[in-house]
């Protein structure tokens, strides 16, 4: 059974805040913390994951999915993260759940702890990320009769912080976040493997047996000796 649980974040200027995860946890030998989606993905792939963790829990594996600051049930702000926060979260989580191995989904494969073997789903880079928020601010700006440029609302964004998708991003966010690749070192799953379109293409949050069960067949077969 799924298990809402917390663990301890380290903040820049020192100290811990309990940040919320949820997890399947029974002491076994296979420990998998997943980096979630980003941001507007994140959304759209929470009730895959979660189902993904549940395919895992049935396959033998323990599997702990923390929030990064400032994202889901954080209490902190998002305007006031850098990736080098989130980064720091993710490693700090998986010291704390004793995590053996680690699962980037999309975005979050740009955060995925150097210290473990990791595993990417369907990895992308941060510019392509900010490429497809910032061409939906537009088209809502052009459809509410306003016109906004990529280069303008970028400059903005490296000036003040911007609002992408009703995620504030800090302008610290935006500079160090654009230039982000995933680690060449991980084993990539496509989406291919999975059969049919991802889920982050779809309007609404939505959810899809066979992928999440392909998707934990793959990481079983991956982690097995």
């Amino acid at each position: 059974m799924v298990t809402p649980t917390s663990w301890p974040c380290p903040l820049p200027a020192g100290g811990t805040f309990h940040e919320y995860a949820l997890a399947f946890d029974r002491d076994r030998a296979h420990r998998l913390l997943i980096a979630p989606a980003l941001l507007d993905e994140g959304n759209k792939l929470r009730r895959f994951t979660v189902e993904l963790m549940r395919r895992l829990d049935l396959e033998g594996v323990d599997s702990f999915l923390p929030d990064y600051p400032g994202s889901n049930e954080s209490l902190q702000a998002l305007s006031i993260q850098d990736p080098t926060d989130w980064i720091d979260a993710m490693r700090a989580a998986a010291v704390h759940f004793g995590a053996t191995h680690a699962l980037g989904l999309r975005g979050g494969c740009l955060f995925t702890p150097d210290t473990l073997p990791c595993l990417h789903y369907a990895p992308l880079k941060a510019a392509s990320i900010l490429r497809q928020l910032l061409r939906a601010r537009m088209l809502a700006s052009r459809e509410n009769g306003a016109e906004e440029t990529r280069e303008g609302l970028a400059a903005q964004a490296e000036a003040n912080g911007i609002v992408l998708a009703g995620y504030s991003l800090g302008a610290d966010f935006y500079h160090h976040f654009e230039p982000m690749i995933p680690s060449e070192q991980a084993e990539i799953i496509t989406q291919e493997a999975l059969g049919g379109p991802g889920l982050w293409l779809r309007a609404e949050p939505g959810e899809d047996a066979s992928q999440s069960a392909a998707l934990a067949r793959l990481i079983t077969a991956s982690l097995a000796p």
